[in-house]
Order: structure tokens, then sequence, then C-alpha cells
């Protein structure tokens, strides 16, 4: 086991800088920050970009205030806090605790599982109730395209996860077909980088950012200056003449 993850997170490192250099996105993003950064109208100093990248962490990063919709915010915050406290406690077992000569602290498996449950609580949710080709289009939630390779291989690993630890605690002799699936989801979750959106969580914080400084400097990414809302006279806005 420890191998295999080992040889995940090798996967997940290779897959991710294959992805870069394929798709160039590393390049166009230095490219496009530079370009920006020429048509600013003010410069930002370090310690400026230092507090900004501070707020991209705790706003988009931490709470997905990137997010409009409340249910969908809601959503991805259970699965990506799901999904990093059990990858987190999966490791920990996995390499601290390897034999039964070093029994696991109980809160360790309390928390695996738990996490678990919360990765399919927001993945199952966000899948079949609030995708934007099923609430709004009308689409069957069984339509797969390969955009959704991501959240299916994840949904698919975890689900099988908990059902092979479950199987392990009740004695089922169906115990290694679910540890067999487990790796299988889980070798294409990790192993799929390049063709998924795994990759995203790693290029969405550094796009937050480059928002943030272009915004400071006044370039704002080409978009035209915030106007003034129009002022409002009981319940009719004041409108121009001509309007």
């Amino acid at each position: 086991m420890q191998t295999y993850v080992v040889i995940m997170i090798i996967l997940v490192a290779g897959g991710t800088l294959y992805d870069v250099l394929h798709k160039q996105s590393g390049t166009y993003f230095f490219n496009n920050w530079r370009k920006a950064k020429s048509k600013g109208t003010r410069d930002v100093g370090g310690v400026e970009i230092a507090g900004l990248a501070v707020k991209t962490a705790l706003v988009e990063g931490l709470t997905s205030a990137e997010f409009c919709n409340a249910r969908r915010r809601i959503a991805h915050l259970l699965s990506m806090y799901g999904f990093v406290v059990y990858l987190i406690t999966t490791v920990i077992m996995v390499f601290g605790y390897p034999t039964l000569a070093t029994p696991t602290p109980a809160i360790l498996p309390i928390l695996w599982y738990v996490s678990g449950l919360l990765v399919c609580l927001g993945g199952y949710w966000f899948w079949f109730f609030i995708r934007v080709d099923v609430a709004a289009e009308g689409n069957s939630p069984f339509r797969l395209i390969r955009a959704d390779l991501f959240i299916l291989s994840l949904l698919a690993s975890v689900t099988f996860g908990l059902i092979w630890g479950w199987a392990q605690w009740s004695g089922s002799s169906w115990v290694s077909v679910f540890l067999g699936l487990y790796l299988l989801t889980s070798t294409l979750l990790f192993g799929s980088v390049p063709w998924s959106k795994f990759s995203h969580m790693f290029f969405k914080p550094a796009a937050a950012l480059q928002k943030r400084v272009a915004e400071a400097d006044g370039s704002r990414s080409n978009l035209p200056a915030p106007a003034d809302k129009p002022k409002i006279f009981g319940s009719v806005e004041r409108l121009p003449r001509n309007y």
C-alpha cells in the first residue's frame, strides 16, 4: 500500500506537469500576467502582492467565494474539505500505522469515514441536483462526457473505499472484490490527471491571484472600469432621456 500511494503521488505530479507542458497553460499564464502588467496604471509592490495572495487563499481557497450559487458552493466545500482530510488520514494510516504491531488511533479511521461521507454527500448532491446540464437544461444525470471524468472517478474511488472498509468490519467475503474496485477507481482518479479536471485545483488559485493583481494595478484584464449604479427613486430607476 505504501508503494501504491507513492506511485499515485508520482502520477499526480507527473500528470500535472504534463498537463502544463502539453496545454502550455503555464506559458499562457505568465505571458498573460506580463501583458496585463504592462497595461496597468500603477505598480503593485511585493508586500501588496503578498497581501493579495493571503486574501486569495482565505477567500477563494478556503471558502470558495468564486461560486455565487450557495448550493454549489456548499457542495464544493463539502467535497473539497472531505477529500483533503480523506487523503491526509489515508497517508497517515498507510505510512504511520502499516501493521497490526502499531495499532491505529481510533480518531483516524473515524476521520477517514466521516471525510469520505462528506465527499459523497457533496459530490452526489452536485452530480444529481446542481449540475447545469441537469438542473437547468433538463438532461439526464446519467449522461456522461469526458469533463465528468474527475468527479465520477472521485466518487467511485471514495464510495468503493467506504464499502471496502465496511466489508472488512462486517467480515464479508467480498472484501477482496471491493479492494480491487477501490484500487482500480483510485488509479483512474490519480492516473487520469492529463485528461480530467484534477489539475484545476492547482491552477485556480493562481488564476484568482492574477485577477486580484489585475484589479489592483488597474489593468482589470482588459475589462472596463465598474460603473456607478443608477439612482433609484421609489421603485423606478432614473434612466437617460434617450433610453
